[in-house]
C-alpha cells in the first residue's frame, strides 16, 4: 500500500522590506548613535554644516512629497519656511519662550496657516498653480516686511539665545536638527508605506480614475499640503535658530524653492533617498565653489541640465535603476512559496 505525497500549498506573501534596506537600517542606527555624540568629540564648525545640510535636505524633502509624490509642483514653498521661522522668533522675542521649544510650534503654526492658503492656491491647476503659490509667498515677504516689530524689511535679531552658552546653543541646535532629520524621514516614510501613500500616488498619477475609485483627491492634496507645509516651517525655524539673524528676504527668498528643486532633480524626484543625496551635492558645490560666484551659478544649472539629459530619474533613481538599491522600499511585491 502506498501513501499519497503531502500536498503542495503555495502561499503569497507581502514583502516590502529588501536586503539592502535592511542593511541601511543597521548602519543608519550605528551612524544615528556615532551622530548624537558629535558635540563631545567634534567640532562646533562640523555642527554648524550639519545644520545646514539638514535645513536643506529638510526643505527638499518636503517639495518632493508635495512635487515627486502629490503632483503638485510648487515654487512658493518658502512661504511656509520663513513663516515658520519669523513665528518661532516672536514666540523666542516676545512671548518667553525658549526657541528650541518654538522650533516645532512654527513648525506647526505653518502647517495651520497652510489651510487657508491651500483653499485659494487650489483654485489653480499645473502652471497656474506653481506661479500662484509663488505669489502667495510674495505676499507673505510684503507682509513681513511691513511690520516694524520684528525689524521690518531689513530683519531683527534672535536675542532670546543671548543668556544661553555659544557651546551650549550649538550642541543643543545640533542635537534639534538631528532630531528633525530622523523626524522627517520617518514621517515621509510611514505616510508613504499607509493607505494615504497608495492614494496619493494614484492622484500622481490620474485624478480622475483615482477619484473614480472612491480616493477622497480634495482631502489627500489638502493632508499633503499641510504636511508639507509643516516640514517647511520645521526647518525655517531650525534654519534662523542656528544662524540667529532674519529678513524677510533671506526668509521667503524663491531661491529656496530653486534649491529644493535642484536637489530633488538632482538625487531622483519621486523617492526618499533622491533628496538626502541632492542636499549633500548641493552642499558641497555650496561650500566649495561657491565663492567663483556667477561661474558658480552657471556650474549648478549645466549640472541639472546633463543630469536632466543623461539620468532623468536622477542619480539616484539610476543607480536603483541599475542595481536595485532601495533604502527606504514603499512598494509591496509578491513573493511566492511553497509550503
Amino acid at each position: 500500500m502506498t501513501t499519497a505525497p503531502p500536498s503542495v500549498v503555495p502561499v503569497i506573501d507581502v514583502v516590502r522590506s529588501n536586503r539592502a534596506s535592511r542593511a541601511a537600517l543597521a548602519i543608519g542606527i550605528a551612524l544615528l548613535l556615532i551622530a548624537a555624540s558629535l558635540p563631545w568629540w567634534g567640532e562646533s564648525s562640523w555642527m554648524r554644516e550639519f545644520v545646514e545640510i539638514a535645513c536643506y535636505f529638510i526643505f527638499a524633502m518636503m517639495w518632493n512629497l508635495l512635487a515627486g509624490y502629490g503632483g503638485m509642483v510648487s515654487i512658493g514653498q518658502q512661504a511656509f519656511f520663513g513663516f515658520g521661522g519669523y513665528v518661532m522668533l516672536v514666540l523666542g522675542n516676545f512671548a518667553g519662550i525658549n526657541p528650541f521649544v518654538a522650533i516645532p510650534l512654527g513648525a506647526l503654526a505653518a502647517a495651520l496657516v497652510a489651510v487657508p492658503v491651500a483653499f485659494v492656491a487650489f483654485r489653480l491647476s499645473g502652471g497656474y498653480f506653481a506661479i500662484g503659490t509663488w505669489v502667495i509667498a510674495e505676499v507673505f515677504r510684503l507682509s513681513f516686511a511691513n511690520i516694524s516689530a520684528v525689524g521690518g524689511g531689513s530683519g531683527t535679531t534672535l536675542i532670546a539665545l543671548r543668556g544661553i552658552e555659544k557651546a551650549t546653543r550649538e550642541s543643543v541646535t545640533y542635537w534639534m536638527a538631528l532630531a528633525c532629520v530622523v523626524a522627517a524621514i520617518s514621517l515621509v516614510y510611514l505616510f508613504l508605506r499607509s493607505k494615504r501613500g497608495l492614494a496619493l500616488l494614484a492622484i500622481r498619477d490620474n485624478e480622475v480614475a483615482a477619484e473614480s475609485q472612491g480616493v477622497p483627491v480634495a482631502r489627500m492634496k489638502l493632508a499633503v499640503y499641510v504636511v508639507a507645509a509643516f516640514g517647511a516651517g520645521l526647518a525655517g525655524a531650525l534654519y534662523f535658530v542656528g544662524n540667529l539673524r532674519i529678513s524677510p528676504d533671506a526668509a521667503f527668498s524663491v531661491n529656496w524653492s530653486a534649491f529644493a528643486i535642484f536637489m530633488v532633480v538632482i538625487g531622483g524626484i519621486g523617492r526618499i533617498e533622491g533628496p538626502l543625496v541632492g542636499a549633500l551635492i548641493f552642499w558641497a558645490l555650496n561650500k566649495f565653489l561657491s565663492d567663483f560666484g556667477t561661474w558658480y551659478l552657471l556650474g549648478l544649472g549645466l549640472l541639472a541640465i546633463v543630469i536632466t539629459l543623461f539620468f532623468k530619474q536622477g542619480l539616484w533613481g539610476y543607480a536603483q535603476q541599475r542595481w536595485g538599491w532601495s533604502l527606504f522600499p514603499t512598494r509591496r511585491h509578491l513573493v511566492q512559496r511553497i509550503h
